[in-house]
């Protein structure tokens, strides 16, 4: 019997009837399960974006001090160079100080002077109240003498000129009287002090001032860092540059005042709170991941701060979606040196429950 003999071969066309539909469907459920795995992969991967919005158009910025000198003159000495660290309070540069030591000498001269003024007004014999009391005495003994002269008159024993003579007298001495009051309101008005400064010279304090403000100006001839932070633009500091109060010497970029500036989609707002938890990585350090939080979100676009912002009439308008500038603020110390004005990614997480 055929099937009873091991040697006795199966035809091919049996065996070929036998093995496609085993076939058929490994096909088929390859081929279903691409599109599948396709679908739930995208269906996890947009429920991983779900309670979180992504930007990359973020920059790392940072506080920049410009120093400027608050006095005039020309730079002596220059004790800082680009890039380089200083503290608050070292010196950056110094600018020439002998027209200021001269200023100094010249306020000290304008004090010695008010307290010369100050003693001789003091001393002013108008003060001492001599020539009233001289005055007065002239006015009683003109009195007198004119009193004298009217019982003569009365008698017949003395001259018309006589009596005149006594009249001027005592006129002449009332006058010295007033004259003399009035020299001694002057010498002490000379003396007096306003509301302002009660008890103080006028002339000798404005001397005074003068002097803080010559020796202000000295102090002011060495500039010194305002904070910590690392030397930018040095390079328009020169030895025997002239320098210009108010303008800008140099620039101090701060120590730990980086943050982020983020410009998220005006769609991307909705949800997004000041405090929420965010993500940043930087561009130039792949693999680096800082922490921060949503500081401040902007007032406006960035369109609408620009310097010269769009203006679109009714017959050209098209609607762009507009950029609003998200101040993230960083939790911890950055491992590598962050530059200002670098490129980072940026994710807030809107739903901390999701994340």
């Amino acid at each position: 019997m055929a099937e009873q003999d091991p040697h006795i071969e199966v035809p091919a066309e049996a065996k070929h009837d036998a093995s496609p539909p085993r076939r058929n469907w490994r096909r088929l459920l390859v081929m279903l399960s691409v599109p599948a795995a396709l679908l739930i992969g995208g269906l996890l991967y947009w429920q991983s974006l779900q309670g979180q919005v992504s930007t990359d158009n973020a920059y790392i910025h940072v506080d920049k001090i410009s120093v400027s000198s608050e006095v005039s003159g020309k730079i002596v000495e220059v004790l800082v160079k680009e890039n380089q660290h200083v503290n608050a309070g070292d010196l950056l540069f110094r600018i020439d100080p002998e027209a200021f030591e001269l200023q100094i000498a010249q306020a000290d001269a304008a004090v010695a002077a008010a307290e010369v003024s100050q003693i001789s007004a003091a001393s002013s014999s108008a003060l001492s109240g001599a020539d009233i009391s001289a005055a007065r005495q002239n006015i009683a003994f003109a009195r007198s003498n004119l009193t004298r002269q009217e019982a003569l008159a009365r008698d017949g024993f003395t001259t018309k000129a006589a009596l005149e003579a006594a009249q001027h007298q005592l006129a002449v001495a009332e006058e010295q009287l007033r004259l003399a009051q009035a020299k001694q309101s002057e010498a002490a008005a000379k003396l007096a002090t306003g509301s302002a400064m009660p008890g103080v010279y006028p002339q000798l304090a404005a001397a005074s001032a003068q002097r803080r403000t010559a020796q202000l100006n000295l102090r002011r001839t060495e500039v010194r860092a305002p904070a910590a932070g690392v030397i930018g633009q040095a390079d328009r500091l020169q030895v025997g540059q002239d320098m210009v109060m108010g303008l800008p010497a140099l620039t101090l970029v701060a120590d730990g005042s980086y943050y982020i500036e983020a410009n998220f989609k005006e769609t991307d707002l909705n949800d997004m709170r000041i405090g929420q938890r965010a993500e940043i990585r930087v561009d130039a350090y792949p693999g680096l991941v800082l922490k921060g939080h949503v500081a401040a979100i902007g007032a406006g676009t960035g369109s609408e701060f620009s310097v010269l912002p769009a203006q679109n009439a009714s017959g050209n308008w098209v609607k762009v979606t507009q950029r609003v500038p998200v101040r993230i603020a960083l939790d911890q110390a950055s491992p590598r040196q962050l530059i200002a004005g670098l490129s980072v990614k940026t994710k807030v997480f809107t739903d901390s429950s999701k994340h």
